[in-house]
C-alpha cells in the first residue's frame, strides 16, 4: 500500500476521485491495477491543473505514491512493461464488467452489481495511459456507465430493472449524489469487489440517443471468461449463431523457425494475450475469434513474429 499519505483533494480534481478511492479499495487485492489508477489520476491531473499551489502539492504527494509503489513493485513486469501492464488491468476491469453483466442477465440488482459496473467503466478510462481505447473498450464504458445509472435509478425509483442489452433510444438519467450508506437499493449476493458502499454521484448525466446494442454485442470476444466463484448465480445462456469459421493459415503447417527464436517478455505477453481472448471467445461461441486468436499465437511462438 502507498505510504504516503494525500491532502486533501482540490475541488479541481474532483473528476479522479473515484479513480483514487479505486486504487485504495485495490491496494491490497490488486496493487498493480491501483498503481495505474494513481497514474491515470496524476496524468489526468496534470491535464486539468498543474499550476496551483493546491494542485501542485496534491500532484506532487500522489507522485510519491507512484514512486514508493513502483520501488516495492519494480520487479513486477506488468510494472515495467506496457504491455503486460495494459494486459493485467483490461483483465480486471472486464473481469468486473462480465461479473456485473451476469448478474444483470440473471436479473440479480444489487448495490455491488451496479458498483461493478461503474468500476469496469472506471478501469477502463485507466487504459488510457496505455494509449487510445480500442471500440470494444469505448463501448465497454459507455454501457457500463449507462447501466450502473439506469440500474441505479430505477431501484431509486421502486422500479424492476429490465435485465440485459436493451436499445437505449430516448433514455436520460440523472443520477443524484447520495450520502454513504444511505441508498435505498436492493441487498443481493456479495461480490467482493470492495468494502465501500456504491457512490454515484460522479455518473454524469446520459442521453445515449440512438444507441442500441443487441444481445452480447456489448460483450465481446475479449472478455476473459473468468468471473468471481461463489457468486450463487448462473448467467443467462446466450443462444448461439451461426457460425463463420476461418481457413487454419496454411502457413502454420510448414512454419520453421528462423534459427533459434528468442522470444522477449512482450512476445510472451502477447502470445498469452491471444490465448486469453481465445477462450474468451469460446464463452461467446464465437468459434471464428477463438480460431484467429489461437492462430495468432501459434505463429508468434513457432516463429517469433506476428
Amino acid at each position: 500500500m502507498a505510504a504516503t499519505a494525500l491532502p486533501p483533494l482540490p475541488p479541481q480534481f474532483k473528476s479522479i476521485q473515484h479513480h483514487l478511492r479505486t486504487a485504495q479499495e485495490l491496494d491490497k487485492r490488486e496493487p498493480v491495477v491501483a498503481y495505474y489508477c494513481r497514474l491515470y489520476a496524476m496524468q489526468t491531473g496534470m491535464k486539468i491543473d498543474s499550476k496551483t499551489p493546491e494542485c501542485r502539492k496534491f500532484l506532487s504527494k500522489l507522485m510519491d505514491q507512484l514512486e514508493a509503489m513502483k520501488k516495492q513493485f519494480g520487479d513486477n513486469e506488468a510494472i515495467t512493461q506496457d504491455i503486460v501492464g495494459s494486459a493485467h488491468v483490461e483483465n480486471y476491469a472486464l473481469k468486473m464488467f462480465l461479473y456485473a453483466d451476469n448478474e444483470d442477465r440473471a436479473g440479480q440488482f444489487h448495490k455491488n452489481m451496479i458498483k461493478s459496473f461503474y468500476t469496469a467503466s472506471l478501469l477502463i478510462d485507466v487504459l488510457t495511459v496505455f494509449g487510445e481505447l480500442s471500440e470494444e473498450n469505448a463501448q465497454h464504458r459507455k454501457y457500463a456507465r449507462w447501466k450502473a445509472a439506469y440500474i441505479h435509478n430505477c431501484l431509486k425509483n421502486g422500479e424492476t430493472p429490465q435485465p440485459g442489452p436493451i436499445g437505449m433510444e430516448g433514455e436520460s438519467f440523472d443520477v443524484e449524489k447520495e450520502e454513504a450508506g444511505s441508498s435505498s437499493l436492493h441487498s443481493g449476493t456479495t461480490q467482493p469487489t470492495s468494502s465501500s458502499t456504491y457512490e454515484a454521484n460522479n455518473i454524469p448525466t446520459s442521453n445515449y440517443t440512438g444507441i442500441h446494442i443487441p444481445p452480447g454485442a456489448h460483450a465481446p470476444a475479449n472478455t476473459p471468461a473468468e468471473v468471481p466463484h461463489n457468486t450463487g448465480v448462473t448467467s443467462n445462456t446466450i443462444q448461439p449463431s451461426p457460425q463463420n469459421i476461418p481457413l487454419v493459415d496454411p502457413s502454420l503447417y510448414s512454419a520453421q523457425p528462423a534459427g533459434e527464436v528468442r522470444l522477449t517478455p512482450e512476445d510472451f505477453a502477447r502470445a498469452q494475450k491471444y490465448c486469453k481472448y481465445a477462450g474468451s471467445a469460446l464463452q461467446y461461441e464465437d468459434v471464428s475469434t477463438a480460431v484467429q486468436n489461437l492462430q495468432k499465437a501459434l505463429k508468434l511462438l513457432i516463429t517469433g513474429r506476428e
